[in-house]
């Protein structure tokens, strides 16, 4: 996907221009994915762009990066501000937002210790992660042949940005398997989640995720949906699954900040057919909860 520019990134403390916002190609980061990152959205409402569940991603964020022994130089309440005037620098009614902590210019070599921190903060227009069509009609997905990485090989809780490859080799396959999106099991063969996303599955009225001892990132959405249908008096339970469990499931969907609530259609060409009555209605309400619409939930929402 190309990416829409706009006018400022903010980079170590200060705003610059867009295409300003560079890197030396013997960055640290480059080389052995030194970062953390996360993923956040902002959503236009009657009163203004507001960022969905800022300080909790903010908070995610700094644990991501003290686990890497990176210090931001930042706290929370000043990355929360930061993101906020990166915003309303270049005039966004609705946004996803990217902070990105990594090891910069400067040493080469296994050790990043020596290493200094960059802090940045990008943010642009981007529709759902993967489409339109699939928020209404459902993704047809996949169980990769690649395992989740082990929790003791590249722990799950540091959303890292070297993390991710193994999540890029599940997508490609999936991808040249006609899938939408790909599972990943761990590596006892439980169900994980997507290369970006937790996923859940109902059955007779109940909805199942799995644990997060299992291997996979605490999503906020994931929470989110989770607060929300306790609310709603849907049962939910945290229990290992196995890909059979997917294969008999009433409903399935995935979550995540770039993607959203997407339901899941099909898996491994098992048809599970169009979205069920709950995966529409949390997905109804996830969507007036982060617009504004849902006054229960405004503590979710800081104003820009």
């Amino acid at each position: 996907m190309a990416l829409p520019e706009v006018e400022f990134i903010w980079m170590d403390g200060a705003l610059v221009p867009w295409a300003d916002a560079k890197v030396h190609v013997l960055t640290h980061a480059l080389h052995y994915g030194s970062g953390v990152f996360e993923g956040i959205r902002c959503y236009a409402t009657d009163d203004g762009p507001a960022v969905f569940r800022l300080t909790e991603h903010m908070e995610r964020f700094e644990r991501s990066a003290k686990m890497l022994f990176m210090d931001l130089g930042y706290p929370v309440e000043e990355m929360v501000a930061s993101v906020k005037e990166t915003i309303r620098a270049n005039k966004l009614p609705a946004c996803y937002i990217r902070p990105l902590a990594f090891r910069g210019y400067g040493v080469m070599g296994l050790d990043p210790i020596p290493a200094p921190v960059n802090v940045t903060i990008a943010v642009w227009p981007w529709e759902t992660y993967m489409g339109e069509e699939a928020l209404v009609h459902g993704v047809d997905v996949g169980v990769s042949s690649w395992r989740q990485r082990g929790i003791n090989s590249l722990p799950p809780a540091i959303k890292a940005t070297g993390n991710y490859l193994n999540s890029s080799l599940a997508r490609i396959e999936a991808n040249r398997h006609g899938y939408n999106e790909a599972i990943l099991l761990n590596e006892e063969g439980r169900v994980c989640e997507g290369t970006g996303e937790n996923l859940f599955i109902v059955r007779d009225g109940v909805i199942s995720t799995p644990p997060v001892s299992d291997g996979l990132l605490e999503g906020i959405t994931r929470d989110s949906i989770m607060v929300i249908a306790d609310n709603m008096d849907i049962p939910v339970i945290e229990e290992s699954l196995v890909r059979t469990d997917l294969y008999t499931a009433d409903e399935m969907f995935m979550t995540g900040s770039a993607a959203e609530i997407v339901p899941v259609r099909s898996v491994d060409g098992r048809v599970l057919g169009d979205a069920g009555p709950i995966t529409l209605e949390l997905q109804r309400t996830y969507f007036d909860v982060v617009h504004g619409r849902v006054s229960e939930y405004e503590e979710w929402l800081e104003r820009v």
